[in-house]
Order: structure tokens, then sequence, then C-alpha cells
């Protein structure tokens, strides 16, 4: 028996000892010197040519082993370490193999001759690396002989993990993207909702241009070192990872986020958080991109990541910042007594309107009509909240105040689409604009009616009498999500073509019960999905638009 005691460095305060039966050295000692030294610890020797994760606690230090073979007059290889968290400390320790180390003459007394063993272990154990932060870094290293290397590693601040990949094949490529000499982001031009990037091109990308891609990052918060490090962010944040395609290969499933598809070879997705949004953008082999949707007057950070989409690896380039612009100040409309507006916002680029009125009387009465999309209403008296609601179809606000009051009205799309609303403001004496409306305008259909030729359908009216139209329009299966999501509701049947129109009349009933009309639209064809509206007119002449019913003909009578 012979034992060895290998002193690793001082501050880390360990002594391992590895106490085993060695054969004295032998053309073919290498398996013996890998197998039988190492054999305890076994889940410790890191595999060449695989990326491995290691784990680690904080302020205890952990080790991995590896031996290169012999044979060879030099071993190239190279180590590289990534941080996925928060920065670490690692080295590289080597130790010379030798034939004293390998047992040599062993057959002696366990005393000076021990110690004297000891001494000389100590003095064959080097450290080659040190290395602290937490970015990517690559350890290249040229081996004359069989050695063993030690790697060590040791996190300060918290519990974390990094990966780790050792190779000492230098001729089948390499598993990480290469980065071009001059890895920064170049910010190109700034506006109040965007910002452009370009960058200079990966080598792997000109040479493998099927298998890599970039993929950019966008937050708030601050710039990303590696992949590894803000797909740890982004899951600790409470979010989960995206799929295939996004930021990387990650396994981990894509739970309810927004998803959307720029085009064939540009997938975006956006996180929502606590701490706000991450936008993760993969593009291809674009170098250039203009990131969109931003908020202006709000700081950015931006990485771009190139991606091998065979192994996952991927390389970092140098983040970067910038700041949106300031949002301009918005044009402010004066609203008159009685006139109706019409205010268009494009979700984009223009997502705020505001109105000004200033009373003429102590009471007044804000109407809007929702037309399209999704709008919140934030309305202001002398600088104070009074109201502040998403709206949906026709509301009305009484409002009491003074004389000369200012109300502002801020009119803001939630959509990305465009959204629209008519506004009107007026005096409680003033005749309102806006029809009288029943307590629904829901179109009922009744199956037991319905035919191969003619569907009748039934809608509410008022104690007002006013005028109703009637028109109908055939459409495809794939048609219904599309006229339904896209319809304008202030739009009146001067859109609609001549020959969809089947009828108009004038009805009301002072019972509100009994106010209802019914209708057979005849002249239809069989197993025919039909797209019926119905227009109320007001004494002003204001359409308001029932909400659209779809009705398919019996295909057999």
């Amino acid at each position: 028996m012979s034992c060895f005691w290998l002193y690793l460095p001082l501050h880390l305060l360990a002594v391992t000892c590895l106490c085993h039966s060695i054969k004295a050295p032998t053309t073919t000692s290498q398996q013996n010197f890998k197998t039988d030294l190492f054999n305890f610890y076994h889940s410790l020797l890191l595999t060449d040519g695989k990326e491995t994760t290691v784990h680690l606690l904080k302020d205890i230090p952990k080790r991995y082993y590896f031996v290169l073979e012999e044979g060879r007059a030099l071993t190239p290889f190279t180590i590289t370490v990534t941080p996925c968290d928060v920065p670490i400390e690692w080295s590289v320790l080597v130790h010379r193999a030798s034939a004293s180390f390998l047992g040599k003459g062993a057959q002696g007394a366990h005393n000076t001759q021990e110690v004297s063993k000891s001494q000389k272990a100590q003095s064959m154990v080097s450290t080659i690396f040190n290395f602290k932060g937490n970015s990517v870094e690559t350890y290249m290293g040229m081996s004359p002989h069989s050695a063993l290397y030690i790697l060590e590693f040791l996190s300060t601040e918290r519990d974390t993990h990094i990966t780790v990949y050792l190779t000492t094949d230098t001729t089948s490529g390499h598993l990480f993207p290469e980065l071009p000499s001059d890895p920064r982001l170049d910010v190109i031009g700034i506006g109040h909702t965007t910002v452009t990037l370009t960058w200079k091109h990966s080598p792997s990308v000109l040479q493998h241009r099927e298998n890599i891609q970039y993929c950019l990052l966008v937050n708030e918060k601050h710039n990303y070192k590696s992949l590894c490090a803000a797909e740890t962010a982004i899951r600790s944040s409470g979010m989960k990872l995206p799929p295939t395609l996004a930021l990387s290969l990650s396994p981990y499933l894509l739970e309810p986020q927004q998803v959307m598809i720029l085009s064939n070879s540009e997938l975006s997705i956006i996180s929502k958080a606590n701490s706000g949004e991450v936008r993760q953008i993969c593009m291809g082999t674009k170098n250039t991109y203009t990131v969109p949707s931003l908020t202006p007057s709000t700081q950015y950070y931006f990485d771009v990541f190139v991606v091998n989409l065979l192994t996952n690896a991927s390389a970092a380039y140098t983040g970067t910042f910038a700041r949106t612009l300031d949002e301009p100040e918005p044009k402010v409309m004066e609203l008159k007594d009685g006139k109706v507006i019409q205010v268009v916002l494009d979700g984009k680029t223009q997502k705020f309107s505001t109105l000004q009125y200033q009373a003429r009387h102590k009471k007044i009465q804000f109407a809007f009509q929702l037309c399209r999309g999704q709008v919140q209403v934030h309305i202001t008296k002398n600088g104070k909240t009074v109201v502040s609601e998403n709206i949906s179809g026709l509301k009305y606000f009484s409002l009491k105040g003074k004389f000369l009051d200012t109300y502002l009205v801020q009119l803001r799309s939630t959509e990305e689409t465009n959204s629209s609303v008519k506004v009107q403001v007026s005096p409680p004496f003033y005749k309102p604009s806006f029809p009288l409306l029943p307590d629904s305008l829901k179109i009922k259909s009744f199956s037991k009616l319905r035919t191969c030729n003619s569907v009748t359908i039934a809608w509410l009216g008022t104690q007002e009498e006013s005028k109703y139209c009637v028109y109908r329009k055939k459409i495809e299966e794939e048609q219904v999500w599309t006229e339904l999501r896209s319809v304008d509701r202030c739009s009146g049947p001067e859109s609609r073509h001549k020959s969809e129109k089947v009828l108009c009349k004038y009805f009301f009933d002072v019972n509100l019960q009994r106010a209802v009309t019914t209708e057979t639209i005849k002249g239809l064809d069989s197993g025919t999905l039909y797209l019926f509206d119905v227009y109320l007119f007001g004494p002003s002449g204001i359409p308001v638009r029932y909400h659209s019913k779809v009705v398919k003909t019996r295909k057999k009578c």
C-alpha cells in the first residue's frame, strides 16, 4: 500500500487523501493510472468532449479531475467555463505524473520516506490558471506528457450552477460558435419606440449558416454575459423558458406567454414577470435588427447570442444599452358642446390621445362609443381623476362641477392593433347624438325556424321610435373569426355593398318587455353560412351596430 497526500491551495483549506494500491508504471499503466487511482472519485472525473453542468454550494469548493492520454508528444486541450448566475472563482491545477507519484520503490517504512513523498507531491502540484468573474472564459493548454489536471470551482455569493466543457479534439470543429474579432453591438438608430442594432458576423455563421442563428435578448435591468446567465435570470423571475428555436434549445416547456411569429426565419417571445418584460427574438442569420414596440423614455439592455442549433452551445457578443427617445407631447384636441369626434389610435406609435373641454355648465355628460379594439378612458377635472375605466359598446358618464371647470380626457389603446372611439360631450338639455339603446345588442336566431333557404332572427328595440336596417353576407367557415374580429362597430351601412341589404323598418314599444321584433330572411342557399347585421339609427342619424350573428342554413329539408 502507498498513501499519497495531495495538498490543494491554502486559500481552499482542503486536503485530499487518495490511498490506493498502485502498480509500478509500465507502458500500459495509463488505464491503471485512471481507473485505480480515481475509481473512488469517478463521479468527479470530467468527461472529454461533453458539456458538464456543475452545481455549486456557497463557500464550498468543488473539484473535477481529468487525465490527458500519454503516447502523444504534445496534447492540446481547451476548457470553457460558463457561469450561469453569479461571479465564480475557478482555477486549473496540474500534477505532473512521475515514478515516485505512481509508487515506485514504495516498500519501505512509513516515516521519513512518507514525509519526503508528500513534500515531493506538494512541489509537483502547480496552479497554471486563475479566473474570477461571471463572463465565459476559455483556457487553452498544451500538455507535454501524461498529467493529472484538477479544476477547482468556488462560489462566494450564493448557490449557483455553471457549465464546463473540456475537449482534446481540435480537428472536428468547435462546440461553441466563434465570435468575430470585434464582438461589440452597435446602435445605429434610436426612435421613440424602436432601437436598431447591428453586429459583425460570426465566422461560424459564414461557414455553417444552416446550423447557426442569432438570438437577441431585450430587458430593462442589465446585460447578460452568457446565454446560460440569461436563462437562469428568466427562470428565477418566475417565467418558464421558451421552446426550441427561442433563445436556445432549452428542455424547459413554454407556459402561457405571448408568442409572435414575425416571419418564417424569425421568432419573438415576450415573457411577463414582476421585474418587467423580457423579450427574446431569434432572427436567423441577419446581423441587423430593429427592435419594435418599445416604450418611450426607457433604457433597454441588448444582448446578442450566436447559437449552434445542433449542440445548443452559444457565444455572447458584448452587450450594449440604449434609451428610447422621450415621448412627444401629445396634441390636445378641444371638445365642443354636442360635437361628435372620432379618435383613431394605432396601438404602436400613437397609443394615447388627449382631449380638453372647458365646462359651460355645472352638469355635463360624456358619451363614448367604442368602434374597434380596446380603449381605456381616463378623465380628470382640474387635475383630479374622476373616471378611469375600460369601455365597451356605448358608455355615458354624467359629471357635476362648476362653471369653467377644465376636463382632460386621455384615451389609451390597450391593444397592439388599431383602436378607435367616438366621443361627445354635452350639457344635459342637449338632445344626445347617440341613440337610446336597448338592454342588449345581441341578435338571436331560432334553430327550429331555420330552413334550407330561410333564417329567422330577432332583436330588442327601445321606447323611442328608431330605424333598424338588416344586412346579410355570405361567408366561408375560415372567414368567421376574421369577420367578427375586424368589425368596425361605428361604421354604418354606407360601408356595405347594396346587394347585402335586406330591409329597413321602424318600430318601438312603450313597454320594453314587448319591444322585440323578428324578421324571416328568405332566398338563402342551403347549407351556407351567413353573417347578419342590424343597424340602429337614432334621431341624429348616428348608427349603432348590433353584435353580428352567424347562422348556417339547413343542408337538407
